[in-house]
């Protein structure tokens, strides 16, 4: 056996190559031929939806063309269609089939980068959610089982929120569970079901006097030296956190003039980590080296800290997950917990604390150092392997929420395991 470890991306140019794992059973294999067929016979609609959001990418909360797009896709499909859905851009499609059962949701995202496109791979998760829950639609109706599928396209998630806000207007209510998927780089046909970090975001506006830089300096205040000592302050915190947390921020301010001191500074920081409660324990400290400078440099200092501002981990389903990766890994291969967005956020970590969720990453090609949020990553996006290998992971998703659906006993065991996870955390 070879003791090179595997490398941590897939490279561009190179095929996708699934590697089912032997003797593992595939969940009821008349479903999954409903789901793979049903997918397949929409590839290349579903190419060319998300390669039309790829070519016009829109920011948090203007998604408008991805929106309508979007829905007439789904409308076209025989959802029941909500347009412009608590937010301006969101929206919800609703198939229900039968006599009562469960509801599955689904999340389709759809906003964008500045200056960097699609280089989180959104136009991915959007025909992800479609295909998910076009598949289930067609599965319940062809194999007659009660049940509803909910895919809601979800705007703003790159600091906008947007789930958060649609969970808080009752969005996800009607669901039993949830599912979605992201694309990031990883080994070659692989999928991850890591967590995710909590973020709390930090504000602070530091207001001073203005004064002439070089004739009488003695008169100013210089907000701008507050920032800069702040910035400082949070380096020598860094040093003392542990190595799984992340903070980081920029300062900017407003007319700035080399010969003027500076009345005026802000800065923004994001402080990460796996637990929630640490977020909060490290925000505090952050706050204070705002003080300190702002003391130290005679201004004033406005710190807003909102938990409005602020996501939750991710917290994978065990039940969901397990059932998502024997799918996995009986047609397409090994399901890690090394790569994915490990050291990412996302608002729908403020999902899986509401309901049973799941929300796996999976491989895409990419260039060395190429990863999330560069133009490298937006270019591997639109790439053909790229989108196999997205329409690969949403047939996984999509059999998985079909078993929340038809087996009542799984239904169960994953809402007892929300119940213990939910339990741990409010006893923590």
């Amino acid at each position: 056996m070879s003791s090179e470890q595997p490398p941590k991306f897939w490279p561009v140019g190179e095929d996708i190559q699934p590697s089912p794992l032997p003797n593992v059973p595939l969940w009821n294999p008349a479903l999954w031929e409903t789901v793979e067929e049903e997918i397949d016979a929409l590839d290349s609609s579903l190419r060319e939806l998300s390669l039309s959001i790829h070519a016009r990418p829109e920011l948090m909360f203007e998604e408008r063309h991805a929106h309508d797009v979007l829905t007439d896709y789904v409308s076209n499909q025989g959802f029941v269609v909500k347009k412009n859905y608590v937010l301006s851009t969101g929206w919800e499609a609703r198939f229900a089939h039968g006599s009562g059962g469960r509801t599955i949701g689904v999340n389709s995202e759809m906003d964008a980068l500045p200056g960097v496109g699609h280089a989180c791979g959104h136009n991915l998760i959007a025909i992800a959610g479609v295909a998910v829950a076009c598949a289930i639609k067609k599965a319940i109706i062809k194999h007659n089982i009660s049940g509803a599928v909910i895919l809601l396209g979800t705007p703003g998630e790159e600091g906008g929120m947007g789930k958060k806000i649609m969970l808080a207007a009752g969005a996800y209510k009607d669901m039993d569970g949830c599912v979605m998927c992201h694309p990031a780089p990883g080994p070659n046909a692989t999928s991850s079901l890591s967590s995710c970090l909590a973020i709390q975001r930090m504000t602070a506006k530091y207001k001073g006097h203005s004064a002439h830089a070089a004739l009488s300096p003695w008169e100013g205040q210089n907000a701008l030296d507050a920032a800069v000592l702040a910035y400082n302050n949070i380096a020598a915190l860094r040093q003392q956190l542990r190595p799984h947390i992340r903070v980081h921020g920029i300062f900017k301010g407003e007319a700035w003039a080399p010969n003027v001191i500076p009345d005026n500074a802000e800065m923004t920081w994001l402080v990460r980590s796996p637990r929630f409660n640490e977020v909060q324990e490290v925000a505090q400290r952050v706050k204070k080296c705002f003080e300190a400078s702002a003391l130290a440099t005679d201004c004033q200092v406005e710190i807003f800290a909102d938990p409005k501002n602020s996501m939750t981990e991710l917290r994978q389903n065990e039940t969901l997950g397990q059932a998502f990766e024997q799918i996995f890994n009986a047609k397409y291969g090994v399901v890690d917990r090394l790569y994915g967005i490990g050291s990412a956020s996302t608002d729908f970590g403020n999902v899986t604390y509401a309901l049973p969720s799941i929300h796996p990453s999976f491989a895409i090609p990419t260039e060395p150092n190429g990863g999330n949020h560069t133009k490298a990553f937006a270019l591997s996006a639109a790439s053909k392997e790229s989108h196999i290998a997205c329409l690969n992971i949403s047939k996984v998703l999509a059999l998985t929420g079909l078993r929340l659906l038809a087996d009542d006993e799984f239904a169960q065991q994953m809402k007892k395991t929300f119940d213990t996870d939910e339990a741990l955390r409010i006893s923590s």
